[in-house]
């Protein structure tokens, strides 16, 4: 079995190269979507052996996803593994995903253990359900708790997390690539629904770990960035999969925007982020999508 590792590196020199650093013999494309920091210079100095494909411009996380996926599938890979650029994986993480794979030759996607960069035993992700009909994507599971061995158990999931998500050939073959009108965010929850659309299961596999430097890659705490794209990118993953009356759409906008809402009034320049998630909802409407 062929696995290749693709990483999208944006802004963010020092934690791109940790991230290689952890895939050390792991065949690895990295795509740089357009750095300024000299993350492309960096990567080309300390890892000769990584293909670095320059993008020239942010093509945003699905867009560059897909370039470096391309050029896995052309390199024969029968497994590309997502990794985002601001998170390391553990040492045995091809054995993990390798073992997981011949266990359950019916999934199109494998997704990984993430943790919290700091303190390194807290719970990021370990699975995720989505309803679409409430515009819900359901609370994390172990999101912020320690692991104490209770999310140890292989289990399906509804969608796994692009920081780790392992993705084979024939779930693409299916189902194609990641969606680039989504840009960034609720990308892989879209990814991998229309895999299990496709008969195909998404297995969470608490062995293939990570540990993520939460949102590093879009400004951290302080960015707004997310929280737009998270918003708008809620309405369009809803909508497309559960369609619903003029009036029962209204109520659930209602209930995703009131939801981004909440969070804004806890984010750290309140004001900013407020009017994002009214934006957010108006550009959805006006049906402006990709890039904001």
């Amino acid at each position: 079995m062929r696995l290749v590792a693709v990483v999208l590196s944006w802004n963010g020199r020092e934690d791109t190269l940790e991230c290689l650093e952890s895939l050390a013999g792991v065949p690895t494309i990295v795509v740089d979507n357009g750095s300024v920091d000299g993350s492309a210079e960096a990567i080309e100095e300390h890892f000769p052996d990584v293909e670095l494909i320059r993008a020239g411009v942010n093509l945003g996380f699905s867009a560059g996803n897909n370039v470096g996926i391309r050029r896995a599938l052309d390199l024969s890979a029968d497994w590309i593994v997502l990794v985002n650029n601001d998170a390391s994986v553990a040492p045995d993480l091809v054995d993990a995903l390798v073992a997981a794979a011949g266990r359950h030759p019916d999934a199109g996607a494998l997704a990984g253990k993430v943790y919290v960069d700091e303190p390194p035993d807290v719970l990021w992700y370990a699975g995720g359900n989505f309803e679409p009909r409430l515009g819900y994507s359901g609370r994390v599971r172990g999101a912020g708790k320690r692991d104490d061995g209770s999310y140890d158990e292989e289990r399906d999931v509804d969608w796994g997390t692009g920081a780790l998500l392992a993705v084979s050939r024939e779930a693409i073959d299916r189902v194609g690539l990641l969606d680039e009108e989504l840009f960034a965010y609720l990308e892989d929850v879209d990814w991998c629904l229309r895999i299990r659309d496709a008969g195909l299961r998404v297995v969470f596999v608490p062995s293939a770990r990570a540990w993520h430097r939460v949102s590093a890659s879009t400004g951290g705490a302080a960015s707004t960035t997310s929280l737009y794209y998270h918003c708008r990118n809620t309405f369009a993953v809803c909508e497309r999969r559960a369609p619903l009356a003029r009036g029962h759409t209204g109520v659930r906008r209602a209930i995703v925007v009131g939801t981004h809402l909440v969070q804004a009034l806890g984010h750290p320049k309140r004001g900013a982020a407020l009017w994002t998630v009214l934006r957010a909802w108006r550009d959805y409407r006006r049906g402006r999508m990709g890039r904001r």
